[in-house]
């Protein structure tokens, strides 16, 4: 099992960082001197890199030079070796964020794998986000399918093998109506993906993971899996999550690791904590996806907080300890 560090869905950061569990993980905040940009872009000119870029762009260049160096000063600052992309941000500001991948791989920053997020979400509350995440949403639908084919192609461009994101609130009974209309959709999204052998992961926590696991069964794709999120179970209030792991170990392509703690009001999101000072057992979560015989990602998240950078380095070096 590899630990894998990463920004919240609301963070500032671009990339999600990936490690070796015996390498130095996650991001400090660096800040970028003029001489740096010039560097950037001396270094991608003698590279042959701005021969295609029209100078109109190149403000948009410059800050994306900018903003790039930041992301890899702090990932290259603390260790990390391997990254998982936002791919929206390259996906909608090619000329902002298209430099990041060159970059990374002149810094030796490897990007392991991507997410993407769904256009209208709103996660104001758990009744807004029922209502307007993921792709069940129809008024939605049709520009969420442009961008995901928009983010296929970058991923099958970057030679991902995996790709992750909140397909919504999965109906609970196969008679409702939105059951047949997601199963297809997702159906869709995933035969894009597969095309160019990119895997898909569904994040967890807005169903039951029994709910998710008849939906998988009756998905029948192999290259459909899951992204387990222990805390998520608790934040929204969905189950247990050992009990959810254990359910979802057959589909677990990948895990998040954040904590939190339930909610004392119906129908209120828990808190989401630093990993440690939550509900989750991390010992026994550890054991079990061993147990299972996982040995894809353990990704490191925390999506809230004013201190998130330190809170990952805490956690990477409290969950290094049981996996070692």
């Amino acid at each position: 099992m590899r630990l894998y560090c990463h920004r919240g869905r609301h963070g500032n950061l671009l990339a999600r960082g990936v490690v070796a569990a015996d390498v130095a993980n996650q991001r400090l905040k660096a800040s970028v001197s003029g001489w740096h940009k010039v560097a950037r872009l001396a270094h991608l000119t003698q590279s042959g890199g701005l021969d295609a870029v029209p100078l109109a762009d190149l403000p948009a260049l410059v800050a994306g030079l900018a903003r790039a160096h930041d992301q890899l000063e702090a990932v290259v600052t603390t260790g990390v070796a391997r990254v998982q992309l936002a791919l929206d941000p390259l996906r909608a500001e090619p000329a902002v964020w298209g430099t990041f991948p060159e970059l990374a791989r002149a810094r030796g920053v490897e990007i392991a794998s991507g997410m993407f997020v769904t256009a209208g979400e709103d996660y104001t509350s758990l009744d807004s986000i029922r209502r307007t995440g993921g792709v069940v949403p129809d008024g939605t639908w049709e520009e969420n399918w442009r961008n995901i084919q928009g983010v296929a192609a970058l991923a099958a461009r970057l030679g991902l093998r995996l790709v992750t994101f909140h397909a919504g609130f999965l109906p609970h009974e196969e008679s409702d109506p939105d059951f047949r209309k997601l199963l297809e959709r997702i159906d869709r999204i995933a035969g894009v993906f597969a095309r160019d052998g990119i895997a898909l992961g569904f994040e967890t926590g807005q169903e039951t993971a029994e709910t998710l696991a008849a939906f998988l069964r009756m998905l029948g794709r192999k290259d459909v899996g899951v992204n387990f999120d222990p805390a998520n179970m608790i934040l929204y209030d969905k189950g247990e999550p050992l009990a959810a792991l254990r359910t979802l170990g057959p589909w677990i392509r990948q895990c998040h690791l954040k904590d939190a703690r339930r909610t004392r009001v119906p129908g209120a999101w828990g808190e989401e904590v630093a990993v440690g000072a939550g509900e989750v057992d991390w010992t026994a979560c550890v054991e079990t996806v061993d147990g299972l015989g996982f040995k894809g990602d353990l990704c490191i998240e925390r999506e809230a907080g004013t201190q998130r950078a330190a809170d990952i380095r805490a956690g990477r070096l409290h969950l290094e300890s049981l996996v070692r």
